[in-house]
């Protein structure tokens, strides 16, 4: 280590970080919920999906079953809209008991500014009432334009503004890492 990828990109996470960092939150999350108890785990597409069931199966070999698993889109409830082009709607999965009194942890890559947290809150306000609300992210990069906080970070990235991350799932990517680079001019990054 560190692997390029690419010109300017440095890895910053390797497999083997990223599933030590799932295995911390998975006890985390357990500790504060007192053994998982009524939690529901929802991932934020696209990543936050995968992340969300290796949680739930970490929790399941900690605890003898997986937590409940789904994925909440936020698409129709972001605030940038009509500033990005428009994203194909994503499905938003809630496991049969649904989310009323649970605990909800919501489950992305990376926190940045905490615009997608916020559309994810809305989103989740339409599926019910959950007791409380959690978040965990893989990556916590900084930069917050809102007042979010992760309850659960894998790591803890301080970047430039200007800065891009780049988290790679085998489910998605066919490798495990994450990466930190330039974002292309006039861009800022995830």
């Amino acid at each position: 280590m560190p692997r390029r990828d690419g010109e300017g990109w440095k890895a910053v996470l390797t497999p083997e970080e990223i599933r030590r960092a799932l295995t911390r939150i998975s006890h985390e999350i357990l500790e504060r919920t007192h053994g998982g108890e009524g939690i529901v785990l929802l991932g934020i597409p696209t990543r936050g999906v995968y992340l969300a069931r290796r949680l739930a199966a970490r929790i399941g070999e900690f605890e003898g079953a997986p937590a409940p698993v789904g994925s909440l889109d936020v698409t129709l409830h972001r605030d940038d809209l009509r500033l990005r082009p428009a994203r194909a709607l994503q499905r938003t999965q809630v496991p049969p008991d649904g989310v009323d009194g649970k605990t909800v942890v919501l489950v992305d890559d990376v926190l940045f500014s905490g615009r997608t947290i916020r559309a994810a809150l809305d989103a989740l306000n339409d599926l019910g009432r959950p007791r409380a609300v959690q978040l965990a992210v893989l990556v916590d990069r900084g930069h917050r334009e809102l007042p979010i906080r992760a309850d659960y970070v894998g790591k803890n990235l301080p970047t430039a503004y200007r800065e891009k991350v780049r988290v790679r799932l085998a489910e998605t990517d066919g490798e495990d890492c994450v990466l930190l680079g330039p974002a292309l001019p006039g861009q800022v990054g995830k």
